[in-house]
């Protein structure tokens, strides 16, 4: 263990230590956050900090130092809470100074009470966003992250393996003391909120309270609450993350990494329900939240954790094998990724030869298939996004599993990826666009928000004859936008908003895709595998992992690498573009020109070449007229399939 475990088992301790120190003086705040960077930045100490995405929520303390990797799927309104307020002891009249950051609950001691008209109370203000696990990541992701924490965590004191089977009724901590239970449910009753912050008048709450119910409700997702995961069939834990500072740098769909404090404290439950019971009773115009925003807003914090961010840093990425920042500068000075790119071009070719395998045998599909994965938007011009490369695979067998074990492959390549069933049934009733509900005041995510670098595979070769509804065309139609503009509009029902995306579209189909692409490359299978799946599993189990890992490293390094062109090799380009034009002006056009030089880009790139040769630019153009050729031909046998 790299140092003690204050800092993580009771975090609010170190708080207090900086508070008591520097009174009302804002600099202790600055001294908390100093504070545990330098504790994160000694030797391998973030591995030794729990994390909600591989720890269940039983075995986490409260008030304990945790950590998240996340989405922030929706952002709430700014809350108010007392950051500074003051108790008073009921007998001897002695005032007391207390925080309110970090907190969900205001702590009073024996006797003490809040004096909610101190002139020493002081109201903040702090950004809730509600986070959830990264869209679509994939097994080995979460896997090597697993691998790779070394938190010592065990069943905390009030949530022991023994008691997971008991009710709530029969938690022996309270049958052990009755009165000590009957006494806590009374003061949570009279407790109440204030600022934002809630408070009780009891000194001391039962862990026992967060019960096993509530633990086993978090376990199997038994409540109605709706989670709001964009993608069907997710797991893990979503958690409203409270942000005190620079909350601004943040956006809806930035994945994050936080470090905070662990708030799962059952009197917020107690509070809300009663707060909600409690609403019924005010008047109407005066109650200006809703029950159902009361829900959504506030929702068992057995359920939806709360974390109150210490530290927060905006991910570029996800892979777990790369250093969390690869900035241009930093990348090139790194040692991990110079050693890496001097031994790129045998992982290219290897790369390639088990993509090939993959698309049973041809190694132009297979080489499409790299520039894609390695595609994304390095800039907007206008409207234009720059860098995208969908890549619409024709010629895939009607109805049956190649798709299906396609994506296998890439899945074991890519951090995060979904494949979209694109048949009739799933355009006319998914939900792809998120929109706004204003009765919850939130922001109801769908299968479309999701976080940048994100592989979707559209799999049309599942496509039947049938009629497509309103919000079947509406879904197909943001799918266009999305691969054209790189953007999907978020319906807020008087008016849309554009959200600027950047994600990897592949698609496969038996014809040509009935969706926009930027380029379309004809199967032309080698071999025809009897057992699809026990090829695929042959396939993946011969790649050695420490091969696998370096594909995966090799296609997430080199979206972050720099690139130009010279002047010297801009001219020579332009000419030979002219010197086409002149040999044949029908069939080169200035689209033809672009898609040629986003092939070149990225063909420089695989092979780890942040400029533009010569040779690369020969070899893009044998590539586009190979491409070509296969589709003239494909024309001749099948007259619609251009």
């Amino acid at each position: 263990m790299p140092c003690g475990e204050d800092w993580l088992s009771h975090p609010l301790g170190i708080v207090q230590g900086f508070f008591a120190q520097n009174g009302v003086n804002p600099d202790w705040e600055k001294k908390v956050i100093e504070y545990f960077k330098e504790k994160l930045k000694e030797n391998n100490a973030p591995k030794w900090v729990p994390s909600l995405n591989e720890v269940p929520l039983h075995y986490l303390k409260p008030n304990s130092f945790v950590k998240f990797r996340c989405m922030i799927q929706d952002m709430f309104d700014p809350e108010f809470y007392m950051g500074v307020y003051e108790t008073v002891n009921r007998n001897t009249k002695a005032r007391v100074l207390h925080f309110g950051k970090y907190r969900d609950v205001a702590e009073c001691g024996p006797q003490q009470e809040v004096d909610l008209n101190s002139p020493r109370t002081t109201t903040l203000e702090r950004q809730t966003f509600y986070c959830v696990p990264v869209p679509g990541e994939s097994t080995w992701v979460k896997e090597a992250y697993v691998n790779a924490n070394q938190a010592r965590v065990s069943p905390s004191t009030s949530y022991t393996p023994s008691r997971h089977k008991r009710s709530y009724e029969d938690d022996e901590d309270m049958d052990l003391q009755p009165n000590k239970q009957k006494d806590q449910h009374a003061g949570a009753r009279q407790a109440g909120s204030v600022g934002g912050l809630q408070w009780c008048g009891e000194p001391k709450r039962l862990e026992t309270e967060a019960s096993t119910g509530q633990q086993l409700n978090f376990l199997n997702l038994s409540s109605p609450f709706d989670l709001n995961f964009p993608l069907p069939g997710e797991k893990g834990p979503a958690c409203l993350v409270k942000v005190y500072e620079d909350w601004d740098c943040f956006k809806v769909n930035d994945v994050l990494e936080l470090y905070g404090v662990l708030s799962v404290d059952p009197v917020l439950s107690i509070l809300n329900n009663d707060e909600r019971d409690a609403s019924s009773l005010l008047d109407p115009m005066e109650c200006t939240d809703t029950a159902e925003e009361q829900r959504v807003h506030s929702p068992p914090a057995s359920l939806v954790p709360r974390i109150h961010v210490v530290l927060a840093q905006k991910l570029q990425h996800i892979n777990p094998l790369l250093p969390a920042c690869l900035n241009k500068e930093e990348s090139k000075t790194c040692k991990f990724v110079s050693g890496f790119m001097s031994e790129l071009s045998p992982i290219r070719a290897e790369l390639l030869g088990f993509l090939t395998h993959a698309l049973l045998g041809d190694s132009l599909a297979a080489e499409y298939l790299i520039l894609h994965l390695i595609s994304t938007v390095y800039t907007r011009r206008d409207v234009l996004p720059l860098g995208k490369f969908t890549v619409n695979l024709s010629g895939c067998p009607r109805n049956s599993t190649f798709t299906e074990h396609l994506y296998r492959i890439i899945q074991h390549l890519v951090p995060a990826s979904f494949r979209l069933q694109m048949t009739i049934e799933n355009m006319n009733h998914l939900k792809f666009i998120p929109h706004k509900d204003y009765t919850a005041n939130r922001l109801v995510s769908g299968l479309l928000q999701l976080p940048s670098n994100t592989s979707l595979v559209i799999d049309e070769t599942l496509l039947e004859q049938g009629q497509l509804d309103t919000p079947g065309v509406h879904n197909v139609t943001a799918l266009s936008n999305l691969i054209t503009w790189q953007k999907v509009d978020y319906d807020f029902s008087y008016h849309q908003m554009e959200f600027p995306c950047n994600i990897n579209v592949f698609i496969t189909s038996e014809g040509r895709s009935l969706l926009p692409a930027d380029c379309q490359i004809h199967l032309e299978p080698q071999l025809i595998p009897p057992n699809m799946e026990e090829y695929t599993d042959s396939l993946l189990s011969a790649v050695l992992p420490s091969v696998l890992n370096k594909f995966r490293i090799y296609l997430t390094l080199l979206r972050f690498l720099d690139y130009s062109i010279s002047d010297e090799i801009t001219k020579a380009v332009e000419d030979d573009f002219v010197e086409m034009r002149k040999n044949d002006p029908q069939s080169i056009t200035a689209d033809d020109l672009h898609q040629l030089l986003i092939v070149a880009r990225f063909l420089s790139l695989s092979a780890g070449q942040t400029t533009l040769s010569r040779e690369r630019w020969l070899r893009a153009k044998q590539l586009e007229s190979l491409r070509r050729t296969r589709l003239q031909q494909q024309k001749c046998v099948n007259g619609n399939e251009l």
